[in-house]
C-alpha cells in the first residue's frame, strides 16, 4: 500500500514550520520588499528555530530529518516568503557537498556551526560562460604544493554578499576535463563578494556575483576526489537545488491560492461576490489542480531521496512543472484582483514578481525539457 499522507510527527512539524513562517517571517516582508536586504531577524530566527539543521546529520549537531521534512519546511516558508525560502534553500544546496563528500575533518569543523544557524552557506558554481553547462565555467585552479591557487568569477550567487561558508567549483588550468570543489571561508584572503544584483522579485534574498584572485585553497578543503568535482557538485544541484526550488514553487501556488479565494469571496460585482461566477471558479480550480498534481511529484521525489535512491530526473520533472505553474498561478492570482492585482498593497503582485524567478532559478524549464527527455531515452 502506498501512504501519501504525513506522519504525525510530519504533520506536527508543518504546523510548526507554518507558525515560524507567520510569526516570525511574515512581519518583515515589508523592509525586505523594500531594500531587498535579507532580515538580520529571520536569518536569527532560522537558526533558533533549527530551521538550517534540517538535513544535518545528528551527529554533526543537526536534526537529521531529511528531504521530506526540508520540503515541508521551504513549502511553508515560501507560502509567505519565497525570497526566505529561496535563502534557506541555497544554504542546504551549499552545505550538501560538505555532509555527501566533505573529510571527517570538514564535517566537524563546519557543520555544528551551520547547523545553529551560526554560519550561512551557498555554493559558487553559475558563471557568465557556465550556467546551464558547468563544463563551461572559466575559474580555474593550478596546483602549488598541497594548495590550490584559484582564480575566476562567478555570478548570479544566491546568498553571496551574506555567507560565511561557500562551497565553489572551479575546473584545471592544465586539464579541460578536471574539476575540484572547494569549501572556502569568509575570512580567506584572496576572494570577496562584489556586485550585488536587483532582481525583479524576491526581494529580501541577495543575490551577486564573487571574484577569486589567487585565492590559496589547503588541500583539506577538497570535497572529493581531486578532478571529480564536478559530480560532487552536479549531485546536489540535481537533487537538492532542483528540490529546493520545487518547495518554493509549492509554497507560492498555496499563497496564490489562499489569496484568491479570499480577494474572491470578498469582491461583489453584479450583485454577488466574484467567487459565484464561473469564470473565477476555473482559475482557482486551475490553480489547485496545478497544486496538487505537484505535490505528488514534489513529495514523491524528496520520498526516494530519504531513501537513498538517485531522484534526479524526478525531480527534474517537478521542476518544471512546479515553477511552470506556479508562474501560471502568480498570472491568474492577479487576473482574480483585476486592478487591484498590480498594486503593491496586495501580496499577489509580490508573487508574480516572485515567480519569474523562480523558472531560472536551479535551471531553466528548456534544460529541465533536455534531461526529462535524455531520461526518457536512455
Amino acid at each position: 500500500m502506498i501512504d501519501f499522507t504525513f506522519s504525525e510527527e510530519q504533520e506536527m512539524f508543518r504546523k510548526a514550520a507554518r507558525e515560524f513562517a507567520e510569526t516570525q517571517v511574515a512581519p518583515k516582508i515589508p523592509v525586505m520588499e523594500e531594500t531587498g536586504e535579507v532580515s538580520d531577524a529571520v536569518v536569527k530566527a532560522l537558526g533558533e528555530a533549527e530551521m538550517m539543521a534540517l538535513t544535518i546529520p545528528e551527529e554533526y549537531g543537526g536534526l537529521g530529518l531529511g528531504y521530506v521534512a526540508r520540503m515541508i519546511a521551504l513549502e511553508e516558508i515560501s507560502r509567505v516568503s519565497v525570497a526566505t525560502a529561496m535563502m534557506l534553500q541555497v544554504f542546504a544546496l551549499g552545505i550538501e557537498p560538505i555532509v555527501k563528500f566533505g573529510s571527517e575533518e570538514l564535517k566537524k569543523k563546519y557543520l555544528p556551526g551551520l547547523a545553529k544557524g551560526e554560519r550561512l552557506a551557498t555554493t559558487a558554481v553559475t558563471e557568465a560562460t557556465g550556467g546551464s553547462d558547468p563544463t563551461g565555467i572559466r575559474s580555474a585552479y593550478k596546483k602549488e604544493g598541497d594548495d590550490f591557487i584559484v582564480n575566476g568569477r562567478k555570478c548570479f550567487i544566491t546568498n553571496s554578499h551574506i555567507a560565511d561558508t561557500i562551497t565553489i567549483l572551479t575546473k584545471s588550468e592544465d586539464d579541460p576535463k578536471a574539476f575540484c570543489a572547494f569549501v572556502i571561508d569568509k575570512d580567506m584572503e584572496g576572494w570577496r563578494a562584489t556586485h550585488k544584483e536587483h532582481k525583479v522579485g524576491m526581494r529580501g534574498c541577495n543575490t551577486g556575483e564573487l571574484a577569486f584572485e589567487n585565492l590559496r585553497i589547503p588541500k583539506t578543503q577538497l570535497l572529493g576526489n581531486e578532478g571529480k568535482g564536478l559530480g560532487v557538485t552536479m549531485a546536489a544541484i540535481g537533487d537538492v537545488g532542483r528540490g529546493g526550488m520545487v518547495g518554493c514553487a509549492l509554497g507560492l501556488q498555496a499563497a496564490c491560492l489562499e489569496e484568491s479565494i479570499k480577494f474572491s469571496n470578498e469582491r461583489v460585482l453584479y450583485g454577488k461576490p466574484i467567487s459565484a461566477l464561473q469564470g473565477i471558479q476555473n482559475k482557482l480550480a486551475e490553480i489547485k489542480i496545478d497544486l496538487e498534481a505537484g505535490r505528488l511529484l514534489a513529495y514523491r521525489a524528496a520520498a526516494m531521496q530519504d531513501n537513498g535512491i538517485r531522484c534526479s530526473n524526478e525531480f527534474a520533472v517537478a521542476k518544471y512543472f512546479t515553477t511552470e505553474v506556479a508562474q501560471k498561478a502568480a498570472k491568474m492570482a492577479v487576473d482574480i484582483h483585476g486592478g487591484y492585482g498590480c498594486m503593491e498593497e496586495y501580496a499577489v503582485s509580490r508573487f508574480w514578481r516572485d515567480a519569474a524567478v523562480l523558472g531560472p532559478s536551479a535551471g531553466t524549464s528548456d534544460i529541465m525539457k533536455v534531461i526529462i527527455g535524455r531520461w526518457v531515452l536512455a
